[in-house]
């Protein structure tokens, strides 16, 4: 049955392992995924555990429907406490653990503690075993699910694992399955170095019984069609997540020589998304995925020949080509592979080496501090051993490789105007400036400035207000540079991506980037054939909230607030100086952003300090945390 995954508990330092239920009435406050995960992380990790110590607890866990065959149902959950920010720490990633987890028996795994010597985790057919991962210590992130394969003596085993970034406790190193499937932001993977874990491997053929296979199966198909039949999803298939570049730097908005601009203009044409097709072997997906919606490349010939990976995505654009002022595809296809080996977020080492290069043009960071490297805008190979110095700790990497916030410390204070992120975490390569709605959902994130916790994509399209009314149940301003309703906006998309990440499938399947995707009704069929548990699109939109308030008081007792709410300073201080004549100029208006800011405070139901009041609380059920799930141990 759905129903009969388990709940895995492990204790490295103790080498001990409990396997539980995993009640029903969780499943429907909180479906499974992100939303469960937050459920136990919320009751086990006091406000004082440091994230790299032994206390931290590190969830993992495949949504309600990860593995099923629609609407990219791969998606697998990694949830603890960040090191970047000391809050919330997420990541959602795509590819084929979750359902190899689910398959071995399992939905949810949470492990504490930290192993004597390096050490992996093995699921495999209802059991949990840790293994010595001494061998493997050192290895890329591809080599080592190689071996790890190889090693349980099954072809179809998945793992995630960590690389060179997580082993030094690199604070934004990430986790990874496959070539390029990464649990990237917020650093789990350092909490996964911190505990010595090197991987953990997946590994199964417990059957998958779902309520009602013909049904399912009919809906499923029919639900799969309609995403994948939108004119989004049809380009998307096409030329990838690049695709979105060329909307962004046509117009005015992506971050450019760290902020200082919001377009390279001309200069950026050569990594318009049609430039990559020439690298493109074929387009593959993620499991339960029709989409297709990543190039696998290969480099035939010059400086690069013979990298063969997957991607890049929008993202690695910016990270290594905007942001460093390099416009060349095959130099952000390198980038992408080594940091995909590595197991670093590349989002967040992009941001953090073109703050750098800021920080030495304006003095803050001399060549006494780089061991002699000029950081040169445009220069591959400043850029390159800039990142290797993060990776491996070395000079001033070994400062950067703490984040932004303990890293302005060692810079001065003022360094910190640089750092394009909120709540200590790096943003996307994306300029706000000019669309509010945007500016707010990076601002508000629980896990610190992030694209993908509530970005409303569609409010680029100034659609019809009475379509927009449709859409969100309440009335919303056309104008995509307006301030008002867009806090309801962004909270409509926290809610219906949370409930997204618990289901465990694909965002880019939903209301993200098209207006026809499926959307919290779409669900509900898929909810009741695949586990029997019949709910309503209100429902639904409950658990949504209860999920995302629990994450908010997460972040509140460890003393987040609504001075953690606000894009960056520069923001409000430096007008876009390029772009078309609608997107230059532009700043945030501080007087309507804290109007926006009390309009989203309200429709979630939190104070004007942006913590959730009782009454909320009361009506979600969510009580104090009781920490009590790990005292079994």
């Amino acid at each position: 049955m759905v129903l009969n995954r388990k709940l895995g508990i492990i204790d490295l330092g103790k080498n001990r392992v409990l396997v539980r239920e995993i009640p029903v009435e969780l499943r429907k406050k909180h479906l499974g995924g992100r939303g469960l995960n937050w459920y136990y992380l919320y009751n086990s990790i006091r406000p004082d555990v440091d994230p790299y110590s032994p206390e931290n607890v590190l969830a993992i866990g495949a949504g309600l429907l990860t593995g099923f065959p629609a609407l990219g149902a791969g998606r697998t959950q990694i949830s603890t406490k960040n090191p970047m920010t000391g809050g919330v720490g997420d990541s959602n990633m795509g590819g084929a653990f979750g359902p190899q987890l689910r398959l071995a028996g399992f939905d949810h795994l949470l492990i504490v503690g930290r192993a004597e010597k390096p050490s992996y985790i093995l699921v495999r057919d209802g059991g949990i075993e840790i293994r010595s991962a001494e061998h493997l210590w050192g290895l890329d992130t591809h080599t080592a699910q190689k071996v790890l394969r190889e090693e349980t003596g099954d072809d179809r085993a998945e793992s995630m694992v960590i690389g060179r970034a997580g082993e030094n406790l690199v604070s934004f190193a990430n986790v990874m399955n496959g070539i390029k499937n990464a649990g990237g932001r917020s650093g789990t993977g350092a909490v996964m170095g911190s505990k010595n874990l090197k991987a953990i491997v997946a590994s199964g053929d417990i059957d998958l019984v779902v309520h009602d296979p013909e049904k399912l199966l009919d809906y499923a198909l029919e639900v799969d069609r309609r995403a994948r039949n939108t004119k989004w999803a049809k380009t998307l298939g096409r030329l990838g997540t690049p695709l979105l570049y060329d909307v962004s730097y046509t117009t005015g908005f992506i971050g450019t020589l760290n902020w200082q601009y919001n377009t390279p203009g001309e200069d950026g044409k050569p990594l318009e998304a049609e430039n990559l097709e020439k690298y493109s072997v074929k387009m593959v997906a993620c499991i339960g995925c029709s989409v297709h919606c990543r190039h696998r490349v290969k480099i035939r010939e010059g400086r690069y020949r013979g990298v063969v990976t997957e991607g890049p995505e929008y993202a690695a654009i910016g990270a290594f080509g905007t942001g460093v002022g390099v416009y060349d595809w095959e130099f952000v296809i390198k980038c992408n592979e080594m940091a995909n080996k590595w197991g670093i977020d590349l989002i967040s080492l992009g941001t953090t080496v073109a703050w750098a290069f800021e920080l030495f043009q304006r003095g803050y960071i001399t060549e006494n501090d780089t061991g002699g490297l000029r950081l040169e805008w445009g220069d591959e190979n400043a850029v390159l051993e800039l990142a290797k110095m993060i990776v491996e700790r070395k000079n001033v990497g070994n400062v950067l490789a703490d984040g932004m916030l303990k890293a302005s410390e060692k810079f001065g204070k003022d360094s910190l105007y640089y750092a394009n992120q909120t709540k200590g975490h790096p943003n996307l390569l994306t300029d706000e400036r000019g669309i509010p709605s945007f500016a707010l959902g990076i601002a508000t994130s629980t896990r610190g400035a992030d694209h993908l916790r509530s970005r409303p994509g569609i409010d680029l399209f100034q659609l019809p207000e009475e379509t927009l009314e449709r859409i969100y149940g309440h009335r919303i301003v056309s104008d995509f540079t307006a301030y008002e309703t867009k806090g309801i906006m962004v909270w409509w998309h926290e809610l219906l991506y949370n409930v997204v990440d618990s289901l465990g499938i694909c965002k880019f399947q939903t209301v993200f980037n098209s207006a026809n995707s499926p959307r919290f009704e779409d669900y509900v069929p898929l909810i009741e054939f695949a586990a029997g548990i019949r709910m309503t699109k209100e429902d639904l939109m409950e658990i949504g909230e209860r999920n995302y308030t629990i994450e908010r008081m997460f972040n509140v007792l460890n003393g987040f607030s609504r001075k953690d709410d606000y894009p960056p300073e520069r923001y409000f201080r430096e007008e876009t100086k390029r772009g078309l004549p609608f997107m230059k100029g532009r700043k945030l208006d501080r007087e309507k952003y804290d109007m926006m800011l009390e309009e989203y405070y309200r429709q979630h139901g939190w104070d004007e300090n942006g913590v959730p009041k009782r009454e909320t609380l009361e009506r979600l059920g969510i009580s104090e945390p009781d920490y009590s799930i790990l005292e079994v141990l």
